[in-house]
């Protein structure tokens, strides 16, 4: 397939397209921008700035990528947004550049699916297969791992991290890291259980998924302590390798500040 342009949209000179790329009328591309192979821009979407989309991304109308971090702080310097391939990213979805803060990226990974008027931040990181609905708004510098669902209308503050195979309940207000493998609600939002229901989705073994809530158990119900917990879930045979990851990031999370591990660096 040919790549197929539309006759009313605005492209740079300098934008680079790929290969089978569909740009449907009144987009908007400039001259940092780079879309690769098959990708389909659906009508009146802007790339601003330094923006690179990998292949086979879906863009709905009304999206904005690479529009200036909304931080005091920025100076105009040269920040980018990077997509990787198989996205989807639906109405009216706003993705910010970088600050001068961190990496200097805003970066979204592969097969994620951002629904209408969902909002990812300056310097924010997000991995692969992640949801977030309708209206979802991160912070600054958030980061969310592989596998993580995030229901409607949900605050996330920034700095926060959402672990890998996390479901966050809707209209809840995370102020503080959300452990892998937890279901989370509430203002401000808290470990209720495990996410069942997306770890047997994703093929996760029986024993896995009752060592898992039994950590959960330890940690939010009894409340017998981080390191209390590890001995107790060795000494019954469930350290497996997902509870082992769940305690290491609540142990990180305890030697951050305000609930949120990746502080510390702003502490030093």
């Amino acid at each position: 397939m040919a790549t197929r342009i539309a006759d009313n949209v605005s492209i740079d000179p300098r934008a680079e397209i790929d290969d089978d790329v569909e740009i449907g009328p009144f987009c908007i591309i400039g001259p940092k921008a780079r879309i690769g192979r098959e990708s389909k821009l659906e009508g009146n979407v802007t790339l601003m700035g330094d923006v690179t989309i990998g292949q086979r991304n879906h863009i709905y109308p009304g999206v904005v990528i690479g529009g200036e971090p909304q931080d005091i702080s920025y100076r105009g310097s040269s920040t980018r947004v990077v997509i990787g391939d198989d996205n989807i990213i639906r109405e009216c979805v706003t993705i910010n550049r970088a600050s001068e803060k961190e990496e200097g990226v805003t970066r979204l990974g592969n097969h994620n699916f951002l629904m209408g008027c969902s909002h990812v931040a300056h310097d924010c990181q997000l991995g692969d297969h992640i949801v977030i609905a309708n209206g979802t708004l991160l912070g600054g510098h958030v980061h969310i791992h592989d596998h993580a669902w995030l229901s409607g209308v949900v605050g996330v503050h920034h700095f926060s991290t959402i672990g890998n195979y996390a479901f966050v309940a809707g209209m809840s207000a995370v102020r503080h890291d959300v452990p892998p493998y937890m279901l989370v609600e509430g203002y401000p939002a808290k470990p209720r259980c495990i996410n069942t229901v997306g770890l047997k989705r994703n093929n996760f073994p029986e024993h896995v998924i009752q060592s898992l809530s039994e950590a959960h158990r330890l940690l939010y119900r009894a409340k017998v302590g981080l390191d209390n917990a590890w001995e107790i879930l060795r000494n019954n045979g469930q350290l497996v390798p997902q509870v082992n990851h769940l305690l290491s990031f609540v142990q990180g999370q305890h030697e951050g500040m305000h609930g949120r591990g990746r502080e510390r660096r702003r502490a030093a």
